[in-house]
């Protein structure tokens, strides 16, 4: 397994992208991009980028807050998260910067790229696909399907968003009008609902019911196995 942390700048901000691979594997790879949940890039993302990098991929936890800007409180990571759900055409320009960072990179086939996201970074991950990025493919693990409301570009990439029904910081509602958001755009989409699933089900870290975060091991199971067929279908 080899890793490499990448430098990136947007906007005269410095950011740090995580990236491994399989080094027995020859040759460009697909490529998956990982956004990270409302603390910033952590262990968490960047063990699913060796997950991913078992797979055949290249995994790429990129850095949406910038170097050394992390949080360990919830009011922290509000206050992190927060401007960048405020300005969601900050927010394109910093995914932008990332997705190109990582096209470039000599292992990635910049021709079979796709991303996910986890909460916070669900958002991000169907925001770099609303920009029109030439993505095969995106999956949204509880993220938070608001629309950004930036000018509409063509959505290239198929759209898999894993959901927990029970999940109270994405109602039904939004989640209707995440559906007929897609719709309208004619975009290849699927949504795979978990029932007596909150948010944040894919972090074993995650156990406050009052907050709505609870791990949920089934529903974290499931998901990751139906991104791994999506990603074997959208790769093909």
């Amino acid at each position: 397994m080899a890793t490499e942390r990448i430098i990136y700048r947007e906007g005269g901000d410095e950011f740090e992208a995580f990236l491994a691979y399989d080094e027995s594997r020859k040759g460009r790879l697909p490529a998956v991009l990982i956004s990270h949940a409302w603390a910033g890039q952590g262990d968490f993302e960047r063990e699913k980028c060796e997950r991913l990098a078992e797979l055949g991929y290249v995994g790429i936890a990129l850095d949406n807050y910038g170097v050394g800007k992390r949080g360990t409180t919830k009011e922290e990571n509000a206050a992190l998260m927060g401007p960048l759900v405020e300005d969601r055409a900050l927010l394109r320009r910093r995914l932008l910067a990332g997705f190109e960072a990582a096209r470039g990179h000599e292992r990635v086939d910049g021709e079979r790229m796709g991303a996910i996201g986890f909460c916070f970074g669900g958002l991000c991950t169907l925001d770099l696909a609303r920009s029109g990025a030439d993505l095969r493919g995106v999956v949204s693990f509880h993220g938070i399907l608001l629309p950004n409301g930036l000018p509409s570009e063509t959505i290239r990439a198929k759209m898999l968003v894993l959901h927990g029904h029970d999940d109270p910081m994405v109602p039904p509602d939004q989640v209707a009008a995440f559906m007929a958001e897609m719709d309208e755009r004619s975009v290849d989409w699927q949504v795979h609902q978990y029932g007596n699933t909150m948010h944040a089900f894919t972090n074993p870290e995650a156990n406050d019911v009052e907050f709505g975060t609870v791990y949920e091991p089934k529903a974290d199971r499931r998901s990751w196995s139906s991104m791994r067929d999506f990603f074997d279908e959208v790769f093909a």
